[in-house]
C-alpha cells in the first residue's frame, strides 16, 4: 500500500473531487486545499510527498503557493492548468515546479506524471545517501567534508553565506533560484522583499570565485527569475 501524502491544490469542486476519488482508489493519502492561503496552510502543518497545484486559485496565487513551498522544501511539485502557454509554462518550470499538465488532462496522464515524480524523488534520495562529499563545477571544488573551496586547486576564503549559496547552486545544478528561494534556504528566514542581502552576497561571491564578475561562469543571473548554476 502507498505511503505517500499528495496535496491537491483546487478549487474547482468537481475536479477536486474526481481526483481525489482516482488517487484515493491508488492508495494515495490526499489533502485537499480549495484556495491558496488553505494550500499554504495544510503544506506547513502536514508531511507532504507531493503537491499538484492548480494555478489559477483564489487567495493567494498558484505561483505564490509554489514560491512558499520552495522556501523550505523541494517536494515535486505538478501544476495542473488551462494555462498552456510557452511563457507560462517556463515561468512555473522556473520557479520550481517539477512537470506542468495542461487543462483538460486524462487522470491516467496525472497518474503517471505522479509515479514519475515520486520514482526520481526515490533515485534522487538513494542517490544521495551515496554520494561523496564533493560538489565540482569547472575549477571549481567544494569539500562538504570540511567546508572548503578550491578553485584550480588552490584555496578559496568564503563566508558562511557565499559558501551555503554556492553549495545550494552546485548541489541543484538545474534549476533556476529566486531571490526570495535563496533567502529563505541560506538565511532560514521569512524573506520580506529585501533584495539587498542576497544581491551583496551574490556580488562578493561573485568577486571570489569568477574570473571576471562582470561576465560570470558560475553563478548566473536569470532575468526576471533568479540565479542558476552556470553550464559545467
Amino acid at each position: 500500500m502507498n505511503q505517500y501524502k499528495i496535496l491537491l491544490v483546487e478549487d474547482d469542486a468537481e475536479i477536486s473531487e474526481m481526483l481525489r476519488n482516482y488517487l484515493t482508489a491508488e492508495n494515495y493519502d490526499v489533502i485537499c486545499a480549495f484556495d491558496g492561503q488553505e494550500a499554504c496552510a495544510k503544506f506547513d502543518s502536514a508531511s507532504v510527498h507531493l503537491v499538484l497545484l492548480d494555478l489559477m486559485i483564489p487567495k493567494i496565487s498558484g505561483m505564490d503557493v509554489m514560491q512558499h513551498i520552495r522556501g523550505s522544501s523541494v517536494v515535486p511539485i505538478i501544476i495542473l492548468s488551462a494555462k498552456d502557454s510557452e511563457s507560462d509554462k517556463t515561468l512555473g518550470l522556473g520557479l520550481g515546479a517539477d512537470d506542468y499538465i495542461t487543462k483538460p488532462f486524462s487522470v491516467a496522464e496525472v497518474l503517471a506524471r505522479i509515479r514519475a515524480a515520486l520514482r526520481r524523488t526515490n533515485q534522487y534520495d538513494q542517490a544521495a545517501d551515496s554520494a561523496p562529499a564533493v560538489l565540482a563545477v569547472k575549477d571549481l571544488v567544494m569539500n562538504l567534508s570540511d567546508h572548503t573551496l578550491t578553485k584550480k586547486g588552490k584555496a578559496v576564503d568564503l563566508t558562511a553565506k557565499e559558501y551555503e549559496i554556492l553549495k545550494l547552486l552546485l548541489q541543484n545544478p538545474k534549476k533556476i533560484y529566486t531571490k526570495e528561494q535563496i533567502y529563505s534556504l541560506v538565511w532560514n528566514d521569512v524573506y520580506y522583499g529585501d533584495e539587498n542581502a542576497v544581491n551583496v552576497h551574490i556580488s562578493r561571491l561573485r568577486n571570489k570565485i569568477e574570473d571576471d564578475s562582470r561576465k560570470p561562469r558560475y553563478v548566473i543571473t536569470v532575468w526576471g527569475i533568479g540565479y542558476k548554476l552556470g553550464e559545467s
